[in-house]
């Protein structure tokens, strides 16, 4: 039997093959059979992850917890709680920018509305979620954030706001830069967190 972390590393294989090939040559272009192939697994291991292609949309959100807990580690935790969530948000927009084609992300977010069944991108036990919380109580700890509100109430609202530029960008067709324009949009729909005023420089 195979171990846990040999099934992780199999599955984790496919869908990186997988956006691999979506980004490099588009999602309705690529097959399951050229995933397959390329990733060197068999069709039977594929289908033990995967009962279809649009299945693999919903692995687009492990993709972006992946980059949250690449740049936790590397967060300053002299940074005001408000930067470092500006500064997670900026990291993920600048992979989505480079590494997520427009299409997929929309075909990501219209299969959220259309398709029956978990919601995972509203799914509270991702990782995603965890470092919101982490770094909203840690900010009302130190009163960087306002405590009028409820950490996961403040939570929700952050990834709602987030949530939102995407689907503007998408719907804008990716024509306004996400990492800068997306970003300073963001920062200023969320000034209403901050408990007192950052101290400049």
């Amino acid at each position: 039997m195979e171990s846990i972390k040999q099934e992780i590393s199999k599955k984790k294989k496919i869908i990186d093959t997988a956006w691999k090939l979506f980004y490099e040559q588009g999602y309705d272009t690529t097959t399951i059979e050229q995933i397959i192939s390329e990733c060197k697994v068999s069709k039977g291991t594929f289908y033990h992850y995967f009962s279809a292609k649009t299945d693999l949309f919903s692995s687009l959100s492990d993709l972006f917890d992946e980059q949250y807990r690449i740049i936790i580690k590397d967060l300053d935790p002299v940074l005001h709680s408000f930067d470092k969530l500006i500064y997670m948000s900026r990291h993920l927009f600048k992979f989505i920018e480079d590494k997520v084609p427009v299409d997929i992300l929309a075909y990501l977010y219209s299969s959220q509305v259309t398709k029956k069944g978990e919601k995972h991108l509203l799914n509270q036990n991702r990782y995603y979620y965890k470092a919101l919380m982490q770094i909203i109580e840690e900010g009302q700890l130190k009163n960087e954030l306002k405590s009028d509100r409820s950490s996961r109430e403040l939570m929700k609202i952050y990834a709602m706001q987030e949530r939102s530029i995407l689907y503007d960008w998408c719907i804008c067709e990716g024509n306004y830069p996400l990492a800068s324009y997306g970003i300073e949009l963001l920062s200023i729909f969320m000034q209403g967190f901050i408990a007192k005023p950052l101290i400049p420089g």
